[in-house]
């Protein structure tokens, strides 16, 4: 049996409609529903997990700035920047030769290629914190967090085959790039061995994607339970500071939610964004143009505080209705 009711939020909070979340028993995946698809996933990220077993045996150096550097490239310049601001909501533009190359670097995050990225989140958006959302902790914490991508139909129910990304699947290379996506992972780590041996592996491959998927993944799952919620976006999506020192500023999640199209997350000027501070650099140069960012007018329709100040005078006139009906009854009681 589902229950329904409104989400539990930090107060103050006024919803600018109705949200109703349904809260039901937390999903699981079945090993008996699972395709091959499903089990080339769980695969896949067990085994990034293992190589993650061996770092503390094959710490060197030079290794280790190769994680770094690995992860700076796909995560910043891969996951956050392309996929997620650039790709995802068209927050600015880029050069096709530096948007593709910036998709090349995502794809070796080993998250998806572009075409299951972009749509996911696109749904994760239209969808929020509803049974329509691809991954949200409705469906329980872990669910949100890695779960979700171990169950193709599951998202296939969700995401309708991608019919949300029609300005993707028209441009050849993200075809390619989703047909070929395992050839490009594993002539990735055939050249890691190449150039370090079993070291580089480990940390270039391991370290860098598992601590990528959890930091990334964290967006989904602690920022739509923990954090701070600026803005009245219906939903549960929060601002957590913890999450954006790590994601490069994907973490000040109610602002994103709030302004989807805005290229800057971090608002405030102490919100740490640095991939904002990429596209700035990136837009010095004239490689990045048409940069859009939340006005004045889009911060005052969404503001919490506005909400209510503008709510107030109408409660303030039900109030003082209120005090004069009772008034009135006490007079005519008395004068009884």
């Amino acid at each position: 049996m589902e229950l329904t009711t409104t989400p539990t939020l930090p107060s103050p909070f006024v919803l600018e409609e109705n949200v109703v979340v349904k809260l039901k028993k937390k999903r699981a995946t079945s090993f008996t529903k699972w395709e091959m698809k499903d089990l080339l996933y769980v695969s896949a990220v067990l085994l990034m997990h293992v190589l993650c077993l061996f770092a503390p045996f094959t710490f060197n150096w030079n290794a280790f700035w190769l994680g770094v550097v690995h992860y700076i490239l796909c995560g910043l310049f891969g996951v956050t920047l392309c996929y997620h601001r650039g790709l995802s909501h068209g927050s600015f533009k880029l050069p096709k030769y530096l948007e593709y190359l910036f998709a090349y670097f995502g794809m070796l995050a080993l998250q998806g290629d572009p075409i299951f990225w972009v749509s996911t989140h696109r749904y994760h958006h239209k969808f929020t914190d509803t049974e329509a959302d691809p991954h949200s902790p409705v469906e329980g914490f872990w669910f949100s967090h890695m779960g979700w991508i171990f169950d193709d139909n599951y998202l296939v129910q969700k995401g309708e085959n991608y019919v949300n990304v029609g300005d993707l699947v028209r441009q050849r290379y993200y075809r390619f790039l989703e047909t070929t996506v395992v050839i490009h992972v594993y002539l990735h780590a055939a050249l890691l061995y190449m150039l370090g041996g079993f070291p580089f592996v480990v940390w270039g491959k391991g370290v860098s994607t598992v601590w990528g998927y959890h930091v990334t993944f964290s967006v989904n799952s602690v920022c739509h339970i923990w954090g701070h919620q600026a803005w009245n976006t219906g939903d549960l999506s929060k601002n957590n500071w913890f999450v954006a020192l790590f994601t490069f500023g994907e973490g000040w999640h109610n602002n994103h939610h709030a302004f989807e199209f805005s290229a800057r997350h971090g608002l405030e000027w102490w919100q740490l964004d640095t991939t904002w501070y990429v596209i700035k650099l990136l837009e010095h140069f004239g490689l990045a143009t048409n940069v859009k960012v939340p006005s004045k007018i889009h911060k005052h329709k969404k503001s919490l505080k506005n909400r209510m100040d503008d709510m107030k005078p109408q409660t303030d006139v039900k109030m003082q209705k209120m005090i004069s009906v009772d008034c009135s009854e006490a007079k005519a009681y008395l004068s009884t």
